[in-house]
């Protein structure tokens, strides 16, 4: 039997199916204050043991998120966990770049095994001495629920900022999780402005990777400066950016790759980032991501860590550097 959209709540993807028009662009960038959480959705939380260091898991009623006025995540039949439905939509539909975002919006409210992964990494590379957080600019980029980030706000950041594409997730999830795993003397206030009393600033953003560097605070002022051997000023780029399950859609790599290279911070700023060996059915993966930016030459990789523990599809966690 055939499989359409409207099954699924989704038959607005129908008429669009044969629509050679071009996609509106993306809503604009924004930064979403703390104090814009949602209390319309509730946000529960139950713990994630990793490896002796336990974490909350924010969970959301995707129906209670639905019903919020403006909302730009899409209607239907979908429960936290259900990694499948998303693919199998991706799969079914040729999805333009806005229409994956869209969907995929689904897919900030779902605890992936990526951001644990990417954890339990940081962790270890912590513990080698080969990384510390403290005192560190650091960014997280398509966040959802923020583990990665919490985890360096834990270990010392100066800075934290949280980036996804829809506000919606940032406002009924990643804020409230943030929240519930930080103190409260670490915790946001109010406005954007720095915690008095640690210093830490943590700071949340709205938008596409194509954009949004118009709006994060530090970023190069131009990509070209990337050549010069004396580097940036000290001011300039985060010192670690840090992504989970972001590279499964290949026409987002080179917005997602462009806007590393304009936040990251030469030459001593590194990416960790935790995705699939192969995203079956759209293409995307480690291997594709990590050949366009061996064709770059800009950046090494190097392997952190590969999980294969039956449970899905090979995992990797890869760090990058300027070359």
């Amino acid at each position: 039997m055939a499989l359409d959209g409207k099954g699924f709540g989704l038959s607005f993807l129908d008429s669009q199916e044969n629509d050679t028009t071009p996609p509106p662009p993306p809503p604009p960038s924004l930064e979403v204050l703390p104090s814009q959480v949602s209390s319309s959705v509730k946000c529960t939380v139950e713990p994630v043991n990793l490896g002796g260091l336990t974490l909350l898991k924010g969970r959301v009623s995707t129906k209670e998120v639905f019903r919020l006025p403006n909302s730009d995540l899409v209607p239907g039949v979908y429960e936290d966990g259900t990694a499948l439905f998303i693919l199998l939509l991706l799969v079914l539909y040729d999805c333009t770049y806005l229409k994956i975002h869209t969907l995929l919006g689904l897919g900030g409210l779902k605890l992936w095994e990526g951001s644990l992964d990417l954890v339990k990494a940081l962790q270890s590379e912590i513990q080698n001495g080969h990384i510390s957080f403290t005192g560190k600019r650091v960014l997280e980029l398509g966040c959802g629920h923020g583990l990665p980030g919490i985890f360096a706000c834990l270990e010392g950041a100066a800075a934290t900022h949280f980036q996804d594409f829809n506000a919606e997730v940032l406002r009924c999830l990643t804020i409230p999780n943030v929240n519930a795993n930080i103190s409260k003397e670490f915790q946001p206030g109010e406005t954007k402005e720095t915690n008095s009393d640690t210093g830490a600033e943590v700071r949340f953003f709205a938008g596409d990777w194509s954009q949004i560097h118009q709006l994060l605070p530090y970023v190069h002022d131009n990509e070209n400066d990337l050549n010069c051997s004396s580097g940036l000023a000290p001011t300039s780029g985060y010192d670690i950016i840090l992504m989970a399950e972001t590279i499964y859609s290949v026409p987002t790599h080179q917005s997602l790759y462009g806007l590393i290279k304009k936040c990251l911070s030469h030459p001593q700023g590194v990416v960790y980032m935790a995705a699939k060996k192969h995203y079956f059915g759209v293409g995307g993966g480690t291997r594709r991501f990590l050949s366009m930016v061996e064709k770059d030459g800009i950046m090494d990789s190097c392997l952190v860590a590969e999980v294969a523990d039956g449970s899905s599809n090979v995992r990797e966690v890869w760090k990058l550097s300027f070359k």
